[in-house]
């Protein structure tokens, strides 16, 4: 019984060290990538996140308008200006990673 006991703890403890480990790692941070980007690459992140705000808030005034939150007047009155926004956003990223290949071209979303 004591050697069961021993093994289920030797595997309890395996497996807590298996799920810690990537936290323990890089206890100091500096292997934090978004340190190690170039200019190239946060122009791209800063295009992503301009896009990924744009489509956000057309997201957010739809769903506010199909719960009844905002008056069809409102939402006619924001939603093109929104879409445009959005629009433009989207031809951004779309041109800057033309022609790209590797991690660069691979900008979230």
């Amino acid at each position: 019984m004591s050697a069961g006991l021993a093994l289920a703890a030797l595997l309890a403890a395996a497996c807590v060290i298996a799920v810690a480990a990537p936290f323990l790692r890089d206890p100091d941070g500096t292997a934090d990538t978004l340190d190690t980007l170039d200019a190239r690459e946060r122009e791209l992140l800063a295009l992503a996140e301009a896009r990924d705000r744009a489509l956000a808030a057309l997201k957010e005034l739809e769903a506010d308008h199909r719960s009844g939150r905002l008056p069809d007047d409102d939402y006619r009155s924001a939603v093109g200006p929104l879409r445009a926004e959005a629009a433009r956003a989207l031809r951004a990223v779309d041109a800057a990673t033309e022609g790209l290949s590797g991690p660069a071209a691979n900008i979230p979303g």
